[in-house]
């Protein structure tokens, strides 16, 4: 089977196009083939794949699995790639289109390259954020069974919010881009933070009922983030499109950046930048790049 392998930021996916034809073994083959596939010694490597197919309710679909074949709601870089993949195919003749993802739509234009080109820029809305704790979601209503932690009342928002984890308290600030996320403000760049260490343990903490994803972000002043992701079914990722939303998102709640502009997020892999008015019903807008690593075929 053909397939496409692209990054947004270091942050790389497997993209198969079934436009025309599914993909075999439905979806218990698309699992399979994101735990397989994604082994960066015995398979193609990558941190999941992301299936191309024709929308329902917008122009395009994407299906994407994290490597450890769970799926996942919404993947920024990814959709970026998605919107390159169907801009370069031809799919699409204009360069705004849209994009839906387990029920959500988002709308990408293209900004910066041509069809073909090695590298793409893309804006994507990416919606409005989710702050509300039971829809991120967080655990409601009670302590939290891995720390005693209070947890927070049904409808508030996560701010600073007090977590024990592995007998250290972090400040968290918590988010929903479609996926949760749980962003920590550190004192320092986060090119040392123990990262592996520490990610595992957030993304398995009973006060998150659906794992989440962390994001560790040291503000460097009012327009620049730096930042490093521990993603939910994956680990670190070089970058995380919706994580580094959730960041803005979380630095603007918490005065740290301010809204209405964009911010300059750098991560591991590249840089992105991030705008929201700070108003709760507006869009988050993501700008990046998308690139073509190559193409190749595999049995699956």
């Amino acid at each position: 089977m053909k397939f496409t392998k692209m990054h947004g930021c270091g942050n790389d996916y497997i993209y198969f196009d079934c436009t025309k034809s599914d993909f075999p073994g439905g979806a218990e083959g698309e699992k399979a083939a994101a735990i397989k596939l994604s082994d960066r010694h015995f398979g193609i490597g990558g941190d999941g794949i992301i299936i191309i197919k024709k929308g329902r309710t917008a122009d395009f679909e994407m299906v994407m699995y994290n490597a450890d074949g769970s799926r996942s709601q919404m993947c920024g870089n990814g959709i970026r790639c998605v919107g390159k993949y169907v801009y370069d195919a031809g799919y699409t003749t204009g360069r705004e289109f849209t994009v839906e993802s387990m029920g959500a739509v988002k709308h990408l234009k293209v900004i910066k390259g041509e069809r073909g080109e090695k590298e793409t820029w893309l804006s994507v809305d990416m919606g409005a954020p989710i702050l509300q704790a039971e829809k991120i979601p967080v655990a409601v209503g009670g302590p939290s069974r891995a720390s005693g932690t209070a947890v927070v009342a049904e409808g508030e928002r996560v701010i600073m919010h007090s977590l024990d984890v592995a007998g250290t308290e972090y400040k968290i600030t918590c988010v929903s881009m479609g996926n949760p996320h749980a962003v920590v403000f550190i004192d320092k760049k986060p090119a040392d933070f123990d990262v592996c260490g520490v990610g595992p343990i957030f993304e398995n903490n009973a006060f998150f009922p659906e794992r989440t994803n962390t994001e560790f972000a040291f503000v460097e002043d009012r327009h620049t983030i730096w930042m490093r992701v521990w993603e939910r079914g994956t680990g670190e990722t070089l970058a995380c499109g919706t994580g580094t939303c959730a960041t803005v998102v979380a630095a603007i709640l918490n005065n740290l950046v301010d809204a209405g502009t964009p911010v300059t997020v750098h991560l591991v892999g590249g840089d992105l930048q991030i705008e929201w008015s700070g108003r709760p019903e507006d869009s988050v807008f993501m700008t990046g790049p998308a690139e073509t690593v190559f193409v190749g075929e595999v049995e699956v």
